[in-house]
Order: structure tokens, then C-alpha cells, then sequence
């Protein structure tokens, strides 16, 4: 236990939460979560797997979907060893080095995340605003023009205050609020000044998640307006079933943001259960519910999933 409380930065060893008070049940705990990441990588490469090889799914809504998939992947790989490693027996602490990796691939994907959401939502805006200059617009290169912008507004902008957390003296007890690590736990343990951190984060959070939030709702005034404009009952129903999925999508992303932070902010008297249980709601169930989202809402994937185990069968 001494190397939990070093204040040697470079051998601080932190230790990790579980469920506590309920340490005789792990077992158990283990074996729903282990059905849930097994579902989340498996769902997740599915998606994937049918964009790739379905020809006539090599479209943008589609390229798109798969930048979600391929985030709610990396999600779940980036968390599944130290969640199931306490759940397991196998280990019940981390390195420094080992949690500022992870905190950094937690929330650079949370961005990536929120960055694709809202690509989708321009996706659906201009198939339904302006169909007919639709592929002029999205158009292969452009695309990926606005992938590498979504990696470096993910990635790039977080790396600065990451970086910070190296140098930190961390005088406090090791000891992290949940099974993974996060920057703001990390910054609850430090004496050193994490002024900057603060007001980074803070900004970061407003500039991506607050904005994205903001325009996907303008964006979606903007194709109620449109939709409600077609003359026809059928064609409004039609058009507005194309955008069912990501709406579902963006939920799923934003309620568990929003509940995560309630719990912080007005939830101090409950039990330390509750916060670990909603940490892990926060990181699994967007990855968890967005194939199952997509291929039950979806026509052209769900028909490809079908055909695929049909094939399978037979």
C-alpha cells in the first residue's frame, strides 16, 4: 500500500474503485459486465464489418456511422482492462503513466464522440434540406477532411492539460472514485496548482460538448422547419424516419452526460455506489446501444445483419 500514497511522480501507483460494499459479490458483478463489453465490441465490429464489405453502403450517412462505431469501439477497449481486471481479482491499481493514458483516450473519445454527432446531424440536415446538391457537398474528400478535423478537435486540444498531470505532485491518498481514470479525479488528489487545468477543461467542455449539443438542436429546428414544409404526409413521415436513429444516438450520448453531472453537482449524500454505477453508465452504455440503435432503426443495416447470420445459418 505505501506505493499508493508515493509523492514520487514518476512511481505513483493509484488505486482503483470497484463497487464498494460489495466486494464478496464481484463475481458476479463480473459476469453482466463482461456480457456488456462483450456486446459492445462485438456490435460495434459488426457495424463495421457490414459498412466495409456492403457496397451499397459506401455512402457518407454510412461513413459517418462508422466513425461512431469505430469510437464506441475504442471506448469500450480502452476501459475493459482495468473495469473487468477489479471485477476479476486481476488488479485493483494503475500507474501514473498507465491513468494519464487512459483519462486521455476516455475524453478524447467523449469529444470524437460528440464531434461525429454532430457531423451526422449536418449529414442529416443537408440529405433532407438540400437533397439534391447532397453528394456535391459530402463528397469522399470532404469527408475525410472533416475526419481529420473531428481526430485533431478531439485529440489535439485535450493534450495540453493531460500533458499537466505528469508533472503534478500528488500529496493526497491514491485513491480514484472509479474503475478507470478520469482528469478530474486525478486533480482531486494533486496539492500542486490546477488552475489551469480547471479553466482548460472547462473551456474545452463548453467549446465542444455545450456547442455541439447547441448546434445539433439548431440543426434539427432547421429539418423540423423543412420537413413540416412537404406537402405530403407520407414524404414527412419518410423524411423525418431518416433521422430517428441519430436522435436516439445523441440521447443515448447526452442523458448519461447529464445524469453523471447531476450526481456530482447535487448528488454529494449518495452512496459512493451510485457514483461508480453512473461513471460506468456514462462510459458503456452509448458503445452498448448505439449498434443495437442503429440496427434496429436502420433498414439498409438491418437487412444486411440479417442476410449475414442468414448466411451463417445455412
Amino acid at each position: 500500500m505505501a506505493m499508493l500514497y508515493s509523492t514520487n511522480s514518476s512511481t505513483s501507483t493509484f488505486l482503483l474503485t470497484g463497487f464498494p460494499g460489495l466486494e464478496q459479490s464481484y463475481v458476479w458483478i463480473a459476469i453482466p459486465f463482461s456480457s456488456i463489453y462483450a456486446m459492445v465490441l462485438l456490435g460495434n465490429c459488426m457495424i463495421l464489418h457490414v459498412i466495409r464489405t456492403e457496397q451499397s453502403l459506401h455512402e457518407p450517412m454510412f461513413y459517418f456511422l462508422a466513425m461512431l462505431a469505430l469510437t464506441d469501439l475504442c471506448m469500450g477497449l480502452s476501459t475493459v482492462h482495468t473495469v473487468l481486471g477489479i471485477l476479476w481479482g486481476l488488479t485493483s491499481d494503475i500507474s501514473l503513466d498507465a491513468c494519464i493514458g487512459q483519462s486521455y483516450f476516455i475524453h478524447g473519445l467523449s469529444f470524437m464522440e460528440s464531434s461525429v454527432l454532430l457531423a451526422m446531424s449536418f449529414d442529416r440536415y443537408i440529405a433532407i434540406c438540400n437533397p439534391l446538391r447532397y453528394s456535391s457537398i459530402l463528397t469522399a474528400s470532404r469527408i475525410i477532411k472533416i475526419g481529420v478535423a473531428i481526430l485533431i478537435r478531439s485529440f489535439f486540444f485535450i493534450t495540453p492539460a493531460i500533458i499537466r498531470l505528469k508533472f503534478f505532485h500528488y500529496c493526497r491518498p491514491h485513491v480514484l472514485s472509479h474503475s478507470f481514470c478520469l482528469h478530474q479525479d486525478l486533480l482531486r488528489l494533486t496539492c500542486s496548482d490546477i488552475r489551469f487545468n480547471s479553466f482548460y477543461a472547462l473551456g474545452l467542455v463548453i467549446c465542444t460538448l455545450m456547442l455541439d449539443s447547441v448546434l445539433i438542436l439548431v440543426s434539427y429546428v432547421l429539418i423540423l422547419k423543412s420537413v413540416l414544409a412537404i406537402a405530403s404526409r407520407d414524404e414527412r413521415l419518410k423524411s423525418f424516419q431518416t433521422c430517428v436513429s441519430h436522435i436516439c444516438a445523441v440521447l443515448v450520448f447526452y442523458m448519461p452526460i447529464i445524469s453523471l453531472t447531476m450526481v456530482h453537482r447535487f448528488g454529494k449524500h449518495l452512496s459512493p455506489i451510485v457514483h461508480v454505477l453512473m461513471g460506468n453508465v456514462y462510459i458503456l452504455f452509448p458503445p452498448l446501444m448505439n449498434p443495437v440503435i442503429y440496427s434496429v432503426k436502420t433498414q439498409q443495416i438491418r437487412s444486411r445483419i440479417m442476410r449475414l447470420f442468414s448466411w451463417q445459418r445455412y
